[in-house]
């Protein structure tokens, strides 16, 4: 696809799409402030859109879709939304390049909240992270350059073994609560109910829950979701752009 034949239509409400619009069109994109018949792409933001299939803005995608080329394709994050069935669309979500990149921002900017709450440095700090996905593996790397003593808590066998090779204490995740005394700071990157509000009510310990789904509950627990967006949306944006970018360069999609 040549550059002069893409028209962008950013309708997403955070910094991140603003500022990825921005990037856009200094690469030399078309960008569009109104819904045109010449629109190729409309963008979104990553998510795009709320558990009840509204825009995270609160309207209905649908209004706006009729306004639009029936051959668009449809940029963003969690695009598995009935109103999109009968639309090409790219959801960064289940992009794996995306993901791996977006998971080392995230874990950056739950150091960041990390230090926002705790009275210590993280050097010689003890610290558990539950599971050993993307942003797990990227909180250990970042912690472990810092200082930090750091537990991983993961099912498989493959991974504590992995974690282990790599100079972590582990523990099976369904143990976690045999180390949680001695821990200063949680993460916890599983979509799965972990730790109760029983578990959560250590005093000298941050909770800080990044995954999609709660993991852990109590008040004391920091639902820390959408972190690139929130904390760097420059970072967030730069990286939705550059992913664009890099798929359009090489004809998809």
């Amino acid at each position: 696809m040549h550059l002069k034949d893409v028209l962008f239509f950013p309708i997403g409400c955070s910094a991140a799409c603003m500022y990825c619009s921005q990037l856009l069109q200094q690469s030399g994109f078309s960008v569009t402030d109104h819904p045109t018949p010449e629109v190729t792409h409309l963008l979104l933001d990553v998510p795009g859109f709320q558990s009840n299939g509204l825009l995270r803005n609160g309207e209905d995608i649908r209004p706006l879709l009729r306004m639009l080329p029936p051959d668009i394709t449809i940029i963003g994050g969690r695009l598995q939304q009935a109103a999109l069935s009968n639309y090409q669309t790219w959801d960064l979500l289940s992009d794996e390049e995306y993901l791996a990149r977006n998971a080392a921002i995230t874990a950056e900017c739950a150091l960041q909240i990390a230090m926002e709450q705790l009275p210590v440095i993280l050097a010689s700090c003890p610290v558990l992270i539950l599971g050993w996905g993307r942003i797990g593996k990227c909180l250990g790397q970042l912690l472990q350059r810092i200082g930090a003593t750091v537990t991983i808590a993961a099912r498989k066998a493959s991974d504590l073994a992995m974690a282990q090779a790599l100079g972590y204490q582990t523990v099976e995740i369904e143990k976690v609560q045999d180390v949680l005394q001695s821990q200063r700071l949680v993460f916890n990157t599983v979509p799965q109910l972990l730790l109760t509000e029983a578990d959560t009510t250590l005093k000298s310990c941050a909770f800080i829950d990044l995954a999609s789904q709660p993991g852990m509950l109590g008040d004391s627990v920091i639902q820390a979701l959408e972190l690139p967006g929130k904390y760097a949306p420059e970072s967030s944006g730069k990286l939705i752009a550059d992913t664009i970018l890099k798929q359009i360069k090489e004809g998809t999609p």
